[in-house]
C-alpha cells in the first residue's frame, strides 16, 4: 500500500477518510479497502465522511466506495469536496456535503458552490429529482431541476432557475440583484416568485392547463409568458 493515498482519523461524527486527489482512482480505492481490512473490528459500524479534495468523482465511482464501506459494516454519510462533479454525485446518492473548511456537513440540498473565479463563467447545479417540502437549494450560479418543486420547497439562485416539471414552491432567481435573471418551468404555479428585488405571487385560484412558461422582469414588474 502506497503512503499518503489514504488517511483515516476520528472526528465527532465518526471517521474522516481522506483520499489522495491525484493518485489513480482504482489504486486509491484498493488501498482504502486494504487499510479498512487491517482494522476491520475497529472500523466496523462507523459513520464515514469522505474527503476527496479537488478530485471529480462520478456517481458510479462514489457508489462503489459506498458499497465498499457497506460490505465492511460502515456507512458513507457525507462528502467533502471542491468539485462540482463530485457534489452532483453526492446529491444523486442523497449524501450530505461540506466544503473543506466547513465544520459540519450539510444536507445536499443546502449546497452553495463557490463563486466562479473566471469573470465570464458561471457555476451552477443540476438536480435530477423532485424537491419535496422542507428542502432548500442554494446556488451561486444557475439551478436546473429535473423534477417538480413541491409546495414548501425553496430555490435561491444568483443566476437563472429552470424547472423541468411543476414549480409550486418558492423560487428566487437573481438573488444578488440581477434583474435579467429568468425563471422557467413546464408548469408555473409557484407559491412565491422572486427575481432580484421583484416579487410575484400565484393567484390562489389559478387554474390553467399546464404549459411551459418563463418569468422575467419587464417595466419594473415580473411578467410570465409562454416559454418557447
Amino acid at each position: 500500500m502506497r503512503e499518503n493515498t489514504v488517511a483515516i482519523k476520528g472526528n465527532k461524527d465518526g471517521l474522516l477518510v481522506t483520499l489522495s486527489p491525484t493518485e489513480e482512482w482504482l489504486s486509491v480505492t484498493t488501498d482504502l479497502a486494504a487499510r479498512l481490512d487491517q482494522g476491520q473490528q475497529f472500523f466496523s459500524g462507523a459513520r464515514v465522511t469522505l474527503d476527496v479534495g479537488t478530485r471529480p468523482v462520478r456517481k458510479d465511482e462514489l457508489s462503489s466506495v459506498k458499497a465498499l464501506l457497506e460490505r465492511r459494516g460502515m456507512t458513507l454519510w457525507a462528502i467533502t469536496s471542491e468539485s462540482i462533479t463530485t457534489i452532483e454525485s453526492a446529491i444523486a446518492l442523497d449524501l450530505r456535503t461540506a466544503s473543506p473548511n466547513a465544520t459540519q456537513p450539510k444536507r445536499t440540498d443546502d449546497l452553495m458552490p463557490a463563486a466562479p473565479t473566471d469573470e465570464d463563467s458561471t457555476s451552477g447545479i443540476m438536480i435530477r429529482r423532485t424537491l419535496r417540502s422542507g428542502r432548500a437549494v442554494r446556488s451561486q450560479g444557475h439551478v436546473i431541476i429535473y423534477g417538480d418543486v413541491n409546495p414548501g420547497a425553496e430555490i435561491i439562485a444568483v443566476g437563472d432557475v429552470i424547472v423541468w416539471g411543476r414549480l409550486r414552491g418558492n423560487v428566487h432567481a437573481g438573488a444578488n440583484g440581477d434583474s435579467t435573471a429568468v425563471v422557467c418551468a413546464l408548469d408555473m404555479t409557484p407559491t412565491q416568485l422572486r427575481i432580484a428585488g421583484f416579487i410575484a405571487m400565484s393567484p390562489p385560484d389559478k387554474r390553467h392547463k399546464p404549459k411551459p412558461e418563463v418569468a422575467s422582469v419587464r417595466d419594473g414588474r415580473i411578467v410570465v409568458e409562454a416559454w418557447g
